[in-house]
């Protein structure tokens, strides 16, 4: 009901825009008039500016220098022609802010002359040679791509406009322009008509140009999608997308609606979200300037600016996403797109002082309103540090399809970083890994999480492209349940690895504390992920004053009324330092499995165990790090390393721990992840190598509560008690665990 209200307020807002003048100023996208004449009074006056000012300028006079280069497209990415269709975008979009700014004509002259180049080129070319894209473009092998081109020189048509003579601008339009927009939308329903970040690229993309030619039938389009368009959900060359029921809406509205939860998290993650967030936030730009009484910065409670800030809480110190889903290991807010994004969130939002200090490290400012006021501000001294807190995202349009929490070790910034996902899929980008959970620690990776398989722009690993081509192993391994630190029974994926099936399911929330007394809790339960099982991870960040860095406990309750394998995996960095069990190294290697991600996994050794506490203990990056298990007689502990029939060496050889519990029904994993000294290379004097803890003891297990014992070598012991049906703040509980009784209220006790 709340979108339908939504849909008619902007529809209405834009029959009434139809009757306005038609007659509009030029800047009026990104840059606008009134902010040119700012930033023209102001140079020489705001060194931040001016410096980033001076890099674009030596870049696009060198690039001008060098000649005009519109080559018959051929290549996928990486290679030439798609290079330099690609740098040309960046280049004309930077010329026609330089005009702009510096009133230089050789700079409108430059983009003219290559726009009249792609005009008397493009109406007849044919698609792209390369057939591997399910929407081929004709610039590039992918709609995507194209649509990228048309969303940047929209902004230097924008800023050339006026340059241009009425019939140059009519032949622009006529032989370029509306064919581009229209090959991107009518012409390719399947890119356009979705919910998927590609799709808001070409909405975008048309929409952008739509506002500089004044085209209302482009802008409706870009809106609200293409009407009387079916797409086929169970298509093969749909290239997933999220899954839509009949009458969905369809354009960039949707595309706000769907993807984003209340709270600005987007349902593919980080790393497409910084890819998306670039199209959403310029096209809005576009609109709050040119189509001011639209006010679509306040769509939907104002989610695209609330997006930014979710952006930057899930990267760690260096400024990194976390590698959730399909994601590329090292992308961080020094992106081009964050640079925009911080620019805008600040300039249109509540001027927050912290996404200044994010510019100041960036290093850059875009050439606009939002840039200029960002560099002004942190001229004038405006910026406060950026301060990382634990924060939960939640999932869905709603917010009602699990989330995202991170837990902080209290005010260090450079301390233990937690990352649980109990998500919705994420749309076609999605891993196959409820309850899964990632550990950070100065910001490097302790316990990872794979990210994609994948070599973007490089061609030596199948040409991996910005986007649609993956590398065989992201589907056999990097996506499924055993790459990442959950759960995996019987050696089966998550959902049967089915995406529609797990597309219409999510984990949940059962109760989470995030507070800065040394106890931060994240609790989460699944039961769609394996029929006829349920799954309860709990994690804890737990502070003790006997300890170098807060502990993390790990507590993995597994439901089943039947028998079953569960495999327990710890993907760590570092290198194996001891063991307090005996284990066999294999004399001759071979894959741990068959299918399903195993047959990537060599096995390099495994030990059985004696019952209690199992310790192992490894080192990396100069810190000492012990995970110390309550396992069961006969529990396996598997060693492993990632490569295993991957013959062209396209997985990393990382190892992995895998506590692996057979011909089981109900169970607990009861696990502790301490990292308790360091070492110094300098020195080469090792401090505090050996765990601190004892024994890690299950003494209760049932269907109600669930009690682990943490002895230390000095001191009391930890107790830690969950309430596993109950998670209410108000319940009173009593239990007698060991003769003695413990009385607490809410979902959890710890006696630290």
């Amino acid at each position: 009901m709340m979108m339908r209200v939504e849909y008619s307020y902007f529809y209405c807002l834009f029959f009434w825009a139809t009757f306005m003048s038609t007659a509009q100023e030029h800047p009026n996208l990104i840059l606008t008039q009134k902010g040119v004449n700012e930033i023209r009074s102001h140079l020489g006056k705001v060194p931040f500016f001016d410096r980033h000012l001076s890099t674009v300028k030596a870049e696009v006079d060198a690039e001008i220098a060098a000649g005009v280069e519109v080559p018959f497209p051929k290549d996928v990415s990486g290679g030439y022609t798609h290079q330099q269709h690609k740098k040309n975008f960046f280049i004309l979009q930077k010329a026609g802010a330089l005009y702009q700014i510096l009133e230089q004509v050789h700079y409108a002259a430059y983009v003219k002359e290559v726009l009249m180049a792609y005009a008397k080129m493009y109406k007849n070319l044919p698609l792209h040679p390369e057939t591997r894209s399910y929407a081929r473009g004709k610039l590039f092998w992918q709609c995507l791509n194209d649509a990228n081109w048309l969303v940047y020189v929209s902004q230097a048509y924008d800023c050339i406009y006026d340059y241009l003579s009425k019939k140059e601008r009519t032949y622009l339009e006529k032989e370029l322009f509306r064919p581009f927009a229209d090959f991107l939308s009518v012409g390719n329903p399947k890119f356009f008509n979705r919910i998927n970040n590609h799709s808001t690229w070409g909405n975008a993309a048309v929409g952008m140009m739509g506002l500089v030619m004044n085209d209302e039938e482009l802008i409706q389009r870009a809106l609200y999608g293409l009407k009387n368009i079916t797409i086929d959900p169970n298509s093969k060359d749909n290239d997933g997308g999220l899954i839509k029921e009949k009458g969905e809406k369809e354009g960039f509205l949707a595309n706000i609606d769907a993807p984003f939860s209340p709270d600005g998290y987007y349902t593919e993650a980080p790393y497409y979200q910084r890819y998306a967030m670039y199209p959403f936030l310029l096209f809005s730009t576009g609109l709050e300037n040119a189509r001011p009484e639209l006010k679509v910065f306040e769509y939907k409670n104002g989610v695209l600016l609330n997006a930014v800030n979710s952006l930057i809480n899930l990267t760690d110190i260096d400024g990194e996403f976390f590698p959730l889903n399909d994601a590329q290991k090292g992308m961080s807010y020094y992106s081009r797109e964050l640079v925009a994004a911080i620019d805008i969130a600040y300039h249109y939002g509540d001027k927050n002082p912290q996404l200044l200090s994010i510019a100041e490290y960036q290093g850059a400012v875009t050439l606009d309103d939002a840039g200029f006021e960002v560099a002004k501000a942190i001229e004038e001294g405006l910026a406060k540090p950026f301060k990382r807190k634990s924060i939960e995202f939640t999932d869905g349009p709603q917010g009602d399809e699990g989330g995202i929490t991170v837990l902080h070790n209290g005010k260090d910034q450079k301390g233990l970083c937690l990352v649980s996902k109990y998500t919705a899929q994420g749309n076609s980008h999605g891993h196959y890994d409820k309850l899964s959970f990632m550990l950070n620690f100065k910001g490097e990776e302790v316990i990872q999480d794979y990210g994609a398989a994948r070599f973007v722009n490089i061609s030596q690993k199948s040409g991996g492209s910005q986007s649609g081509v993956y590398l065989d192993e992201n589907f056999s391994f990097a996506k499924l349940t055993i790459a990442h630190n959950t759960l995996s029974v019987d050696e089966e994926v998550h959902f049967g690895r089915d995406y529609r099936v797990a597309s219409k399911n999510h984990a949940e929330k059962y109760f989470s504390k995030l507070s800065n007394d040394g106890q931060q809790i994240i609790s989460a339960k699944d039961h769609k992920a394996y029929p006829g099982v349920g799954m309860h991870r709990t994690l804890v960040m737990l502070q003790d004053h006997r300890l170098y860095q807060p502990l993390i406990i790990d507590l993995f309750r597994v439901e089943s009324l039947s028998s079953h394998q569960y495999d327990l995996p710890y993907h760590y960095f570092g290198q194996l330092m001891s063991t307090n069990f005996d284990f066999q190294k294999e004399k001759n290697l071979s894959p741990l499995g068959g299918d399903n991600g195993y047959e990537h996994l060599w096995k390099l050794a495994e030990g059985k165990s004696k019952g209690g506490t199992d310790q192992f203990t490894w080192l990396y990056n100069d810190n000492f790090i012990t995970l110390s298990m309550a396992n069961k007689e006969n529990d396996a502990i598997i060693f492993t390393q990632m490569g295993a029939s991957d013959p062209n060496f396209n997985l990393r050889s990382d190892p992995s721990v895998i506590i692996r519990r057979k011909n089981t029904g109900t169970t607990l994993f009861a696990n502790v992840i301490e990292i308790h000294g360091t070492y110094s290379t300098v020195t080469e004097a090792p401090i505090q190598s050996k765990s601190m803890i004892k024994e890690v003891s299950i003494i209760q297990d049932s269907a109600a509560y669930t009690a682990i014992r943490i002895d230390f070598i000095k001191g009391d012991p930890v107790h830690v008690i969950l309430a596993n049906k109950d998670n209410n703040k108000k319940t009173n509980h009593i239990l007698n665990i060991e003769n003695t009784p413990f009385k607490w209220k809410g979902p959890y006790f710890i006696n630290n």
